[in-house]
């Protein structure tokens, strides 16, 4: 991990590189901007004195690199026969340019790569991977997505696979890897529908995914069984770190639900309701093992050991950014809610 100086410097390329790729009018820029955001992205990865660490960032190096140089030659490969600002919106150009930038957003059945990367990351790299490094890719999916055989098979593996994979895990960070896996589904439904509501689903998940990264960095935890190990004196931190879980979930009346129910009025305006029945059943399981995980420290005869005197020092700064985002996550819901029946 680079020292403040150098880190600054790569989250403001990285940024930098995003917004170039974005807002490029060519193929090839926005393929510049993602080669920007990936060298950026890569130096913050990796640390010499970790081992997962390092081999996690060349994982990630080479399977971007693979998705980066297919998008290339795709988007070559077109312009000979085209145009490089303008290509025809039939299916097979949707399909070669969007399947490059679903491997670069982890979306099954491209998301072979991810639960492994997140596991050897740290929890401040796990936040960027699951908000920022997917916003260039979906922003560019955006251009040339339409509901065909292709973008609903995507949306129904990535939703699957991001429910059922997260069952059987142990491990915080692969729980919410399949969770992003899934969410990535309902973004792409969202893009399917609507051409800001991904957007509004983008900007809400990253800002559940920020509070619980901060929760469940603020109590030291990596794996289901050490929640049971947080003190009493912290019940304030484990109330945070599970009801953005919970939140994160899309459990009504949290702030999560809403872009949820969004989506779900967009599909059903579409005509899209055996998709939306599909995306809704899923989207249960995904909260079934968030609850799993919550259920026995919600409960009043709970056990907490003794012998932990692991003190949480230090760390007035992180609580209280921790709070706010909390607090975001408990009543945002609420007050949307409120304001529209204002309207």
């Amino acid at each position: 991990m680079p020292n403040n100086s150098t880190k600054i410097l790569l989250l403001i390329t990285l940024v930098g590189g995003m917004l170039v790729s974005v807002s490029s009018n060519s193929w090839l820029g926005a393929w510049m901007g993602l080669e920007i955001n990936l060298m950026s992205f890569i130096p913050l990865m990796s640390n010499v004195k970790n081992m997962y660490n390092t081999e996690a960032s060349l994982s990630y190096f080479i399977v971007q690199v693979l998705a980066s140089a297919t998008l290339l030659f795709m988007v070559v490969m077109k312009t000979l026969t085209e145009d490089l600002f303008t290509f025809d919106s039939s299916p097979y150009t949707t399909m070669i340019i969007c399947t490059p930038l679903l491997l670069k957003s982890g979306a099954a059945p491209f998301h072979w790569w991810f639960p492994g990367v997140m596991e050897g990351l740290s929890w401040e790299n796990c936040a960027l991977l699951m908000t920022v490094q997917k916003a260039a890719p979906l922003m560019l999916m955006s251009y040339l997505i339409e509901i065909n055989t292709f973008t609903l098979s995507i949306i129904l593996m990535s939703t699957i696979v991001g429910s059922v994979g997260g069952l059987n895990q142990t491990s915080m960070r692969k729980i919410l890897t399949y969770s992003s896996i899934n969410h990535t589904g309902w973004m792409l439904v969202a893009l399917a529908t609507s051409e800001n509501l991904w957007m509004v689903y983008f900007t809400i998940y990253s800002t559940l995914a920020l509070t619980v990264v901060s929760a469940i960095k603020l109590s030291g935890t990596s794996f289901i069984n050490q929640t049971m190990m947080i003190n009493k004196e912290t019940t304030l931190m484990k109330f945070m770190m599970f009801t953005s879980l919970l939140s994160l979930g899309g459990l009504p009346p949290f702030l999560g639900f809403l872009p949820k129910w969004i989506v779900i009025q967009a599909m059903i305006t579409n005509n899209m309701a055996p998709l939306a029945v599909v995306v809704v059943v899923t989207s249960l399981i995904t909260l079934y093992y968030y609850l799993s995980i919550s259920y026995s420290s919600f409960m009043i005869l709970n056990t907490e050991p003794k012998w932990n005197l692991k003190l949480h020092k230090n760390k007035t700064t992180k609580s209280i950014s921790a709070m706010i985002l909390s607090s975001i996550s408990l009543t945002g819901m609420m007050i949307c809610t409120v304001i529209a029946n204002i309207n």
